[in-house]
């Protein structure tokens, strides 16, 4: 397996659990995920409204402006068992 991937060809990404600005839609969401789309193996995000409802793709390279990690958002917070 390569290295940064998962079983299910999900991608790290270090914006993942951040709200992110998707260029593409004018639209911002909390970045779900790096991968790909079924019967495919070109990754896409997802991403999803922070108040919640559909979940929608767009391509990695339309995303810009995450939200500021702060220590309660930090990412180590979330990883502990």
């Amino acid at each position: 397996m390569a290295s940064g991937m998962d079983a299910l060809l999900h991608r790290r990404h270090p914006w993942i659990g951040r709200a992110v600005l998707d260029n593409a839609t004018g639209r911002r969401g909390i970045l779900r995920a790096v991968a790909p789309l079924p019967n495919s193996t070109r990754p896409v995000t997802w991403l999803r409204p922070a108040g919640g409802g559909r979940e929608w793709t767009t391509s990695l390279g339309a995303l810009s402006d995450p939200t500021p990690i702060t220590p309660d958002t930090h990412p180590a917070r979330h990883d502990a068992p």
